[in-house]
């Protein structure tokens, strides 16, 4: 069976993606960590969805308005 290979999500380069690759989906144990360390460092966030909401909400007229 052939090989998966993907992009390392850090930094680009080309890596198996199987279980004989530890760090998978990264390339290396130096990118996971790197990009645990941006995780821990608050570098990535996740959209918060009541942010979404009460942007939503701002947009539309009071008449019009409903309650959560």
């Amino acid at each position: 069976m052939k090989e998966r290979k993907v992009r390392c999500p850090h930094c680009g380069n080309q890596t198996v993606y199987s279980d004989k690759n530890p760090f998978r989906p990264f390339c290396s144990e130096r990118c996971r960590l790197l990009d645990l360390g941006a995780w821990a460092d608050e570098s990535y966030k996740v959209p918060d969805e009541t942010q979404k909401i009460d942007v939503d909400k701002q947009n539309v007229p009071a008449d019009e308005q409903y309650d959560d």
